[in-house]
């Protein structure tokens, strides 16, 4: 079976995701097939592999290492449905919503999936990369923790440490985790990589040196602060960055609000407008902070009556459906198209302890939630209707996560028509428009990957101003893999790093 080669940190956000994915792209550069692993990952933001749920992440990474992205990347995801409450999603299905204690009983099943998983991507590549999940050092979840050392010893991989040092306090954090290992587990260590350096590598010079003498672990890189989004957000840390770009715009850019609902899911699907230029996207929680908004978006839920609830105490409710009144455009996607809608009805109570609950009615549409969700990935059509009416006809990569199943109740425009599912031709509309055009519900995840249809959204906006497109929106971007892999291959030992897996860099 392949090598297995483990990225674990010193706690969340230090950037394994991301140092993951670039390692995915510079072992296929040097000649290796690769597959990215995470045994079990905590995320609302989700993508579709082999028709069911993994993290986000995964399906980054394998896009990073050339390959399809597959349930075994990422065989447990927790969904978080309140603070105390997650949906269980094993090898792409949800099993049961469980608390920290119920989730626990089940964890010695649940990481014989782990093992099979990582069985199979073995013996179908030449190198697994495996991504950790906070720090091995959490002492109190030593004896439930599968997703760091204990996935090591069963892959018998060796670790690199990665440290973010614009935190604060690197030096400490590095030290620390390794002095909470066992032993045995300490041993595994082959390398630290201090990450997120802003300014000049020669100021941490003494530090390394000190690091390393009071380690005995070599340090194996430094690398710099990525300025630009190179791989897709993940977690709050990540939509919090995100956000913490919107400043940069300039003074007339055009204002896209979207709702930080308290369960918010797939924001990573506003990245891409995100990025262009002109453009300030901020992630919004409350009502005045609509009033100057372009586009005001209702994004992805997890709990979609939930968050409908929040909205109403927070006046956001009212403040979207005065943005519709006075004809700003509205755009929702998934749980937001639901909550635009008449009205949503859980019978089986699926996502809620409510049985039903009225919508914002700007859109003529009822849900009806189902504990059989659909997961698909889809290629769709835009039509003449809506703001995305300047892409009519051009064909869009999407998919599909959502177990609400939404019916008109009286005719409608559709902004979509899916034309494929799941690999299997379709000819189904999608989504909803209003009378007046400005209000728009859609299931599709991850449109505005396609530049098009920026374009035509960022088109139909700046006309509502009479002001000029930008012609530079739209335009596709270089491969971000390769931008990530030419950074973070200059700052790594690469050829230490491969001896670490047994293998050498470049491949002979």
């Amino acid at each position: 079976m392949a090598p297995c080669l483990m990225v674990q940190g010193t706690g969340s956000g230090v950037g394994k995701s991301l140092l993951t994915a670039a390692l995915c792209r510079l072992f296929v550069r040097a000649g290796y097939r690769v597959a990215p692993f995470k045994a079990q990952n905590m995320a609302l933001n989700a993508a579709v592999a082999d028709g069911g749920e993994i993290g986000r992440a995964q399906a980054a990474q394998a896009e990073a290492a050339g390959v399809e992205p597959s349930v075994d990347m990422n065989p447990i995801l927790l969904k978080p449905e309140s603070d105390h409450r997650s949906q269980v999603v094993v090898r792409g299905r949800p099993v049961a919503s469980a608390d920290w204690r119920a989730y626990r009983e089940m964890q010695g099943a649940l990481f014989g999936i782990v093992a099979e998983s990582l069985e199979r991507l073995r013996r179908t590549v030449e190198l697994v990369l495996i991504e950790g999940a906070g720090s091995p050092a959490e002492i109190n979840l030593r004896d439930h923790d599968f997703t760091n050392m204990r996935v090591a010893r069963l892959a018998g991989a060796r670790v690199l440490l990665v440290g973010d040092v614009d935190r604060g306090g690197v030096f400490a954090a590095l030290v620390g985790t390794l002095a909470l290992l066992d032993p045995a587990d300490r041993a595994r260590v082959g390398g630290l990589i201090v990450n997120k350096l802003r300014g000049e590598g020669a100021i941490l010079a003494p530090g390394l040196d000190e690091l390393v003498a009071r380690t005995g672990v070599p340090v194996l890189g430094v690398v710099p602060w990525l300025v630009e989004r190179l791989v897709a957000a993940e977690d709050a840390l990540d939509l919090d960055a995100l956000a913490g770009g919107a400043d940069d715009a300039p003074a007339d850019a055009i204002e896209i609000a979207v709702v930080r609902l308290p369960r918010l899911a797939n924001f990573d699907d506003f990245e891409p407008l995100a990025a262009e230029p002109g453009v300030r996207l901020r992630f919004v929680t409350t009502a005045a902070a609509l009033r100057a908004a372009d586009l005001v978006v209702l994004p992805g839920s997890k709990s979609t009556m939930a968050d409908l609830a929040w909205l109403h105490a927070t006046g956001l409710a009212a403040a979207v459906v005065g943005a519709a009144a006075a004809g700003r455009p509205v755009l929702g996607v998934c749980g937001g198209f639901q909550m635009l809608g008449e009205a949503l009805r859980d019978p089986e109570r699926v996502e809620s302890e409510r049985e039903a609950a009225a919508g914002l009615g700007l859109l003529p549409v009822t849900t009806t939630f189902a504990r059989e969700k659909t997961t698909a990935r889809v290629r769709a059509h835009a039509t003449r209707s809506g703001p995305f009416a300047r892409a009519a006809g051009s064909e869009i990569a999407a998919y599909e996560i959502h177990a609400g199943r939404s019916a008109l109740t009286r005719p409608a425009p559709h902004p979509f028509t899916v034309v494929e599912r799941g690999g299997t031709s379709a000819s189904d509309p999608d989504g909803a428009v209003s009378p007046r055009g400005n209000v728009v519900g859609t299931y599709l995840h991850g449109l505005f990957a396609n530049g098009l249809l920026r374009r035509s959204l960022l088109g139909f906006l700046t006309e509502r101003r009479g002001r000029p497109a930008d012609p530079r929106w739209g335009a596709p971007g270089a491969d971000r893999y390769e931008r990530l892999a030419d950074i973070v291959g200059r700052a790594l030992d690469m050829p230490a790093i491969a001896k670490l897996a047994g293998l050498p860099f470049p491949r002979a």
